[in-house]
């Protein structure tokens, strides 16, 4: 697979750089990404959030209007990333679609991802519902499926993980030398969710539409529908 190549060292440096920014994308268009990203990527004020806008939506799989890109914004594997209509994506975030066999990263309408916020995949997907807020400091990591709702708010420094589990059984290989992906499901949120800041959602622990999840909870199990739950494990305190 062309993650583990790329990791692994083989092939020429420009090789590499190339399969882990843009996979199987034709060298003209990385070309021009790269023109554009180095160019247009750390442009401050009006000019650059207009020219961002009007230029980099042709280097994704898909972008609606309105697009608004802070500075020095990482994005990878650009045709795997489709936006909707009014997307806000603020400084110093990444959103990284990489992987060989996977669909990629897709944000819906009115979505805001906030101040170095990641969001990234290692060959899993990622969908962000309309008008999804990610706060700023967040991480969203997915190598199975990862599904936030519409209308569901993140708080800061929260961290979100499909995936990304490591064979504890076993004893002969280095966590080190493991890849990282084991999943025991995909991890959805449903629709109109709250979660305070620094909130952690485990692998497969999903939670359900009109939650809310207190500041600092750890989610390790699912938490059903129309619920209010904290804490590290996370318990469910009542119903909404």
């Amino acid at each position: 697979m062309k993650i583990k190549a790329a990791r692994s060292g083989g092939g020429s440096a420009f090789r590499r750089y190339r399969n882990l920014y843009y996979g199987d994308s034709g060298l003209g268009h990385v070309l021009h990404a790269e023109l554009l990203v180095t160019v247009l990527g750390p442009m401050p004020g009006p000019a650059g959030l207009l020219l961002r806008g009007a230029l980099y939506p042709r280097l994704f799989g898909a972008a609606g209007g309105k697009l608004l890109i802070g500075r020095n914004v990482t994005f990878r594997h650009f045709r795997k990333i489709r936006f909707g209509d009014n997307v806000i994506v603020d400084d110093n975030a990444v959103i990284d679609a990489k992987g060989a066999t996977n669909t990629g990263i897709s944000i819906g309408d009115n979505v805001f991802v906030g101040r170095n916020t990641i969001v990234y995949c290692k060959n899993g997907d990622i969908e962000l519902g309309n008008g999804v807020s990610l706060s700023a400091n967040c991480t969203v990591y997915s190598n199975n499926l990862l599904r936030i709702g519409d209308g569901t708010v993140v708080g800061a420094y929260s961290y979100l993980l499909s995936g990304g589990e490591y064979d504890m059984t076993d004893a002969q290989t280095p966590f080190s030398e493991q890849d990282g992906m084991r999943s025991d499901g995909p991890l959805t949120i449903g629709r109109n969710c709250w979660l305070g800041a620094r909130v952690t959602v485990l692998d497969a622990a999903c939670i359900g539409e009109h939650c809310v999840i207190g500041a600092g909870a750890v989610v390790t199990r699912p938490v059903p529908a129309n619920r209010v739950a904290a804490g590290v494990p996370a318990r469910e305190m009542r119903s909404l």
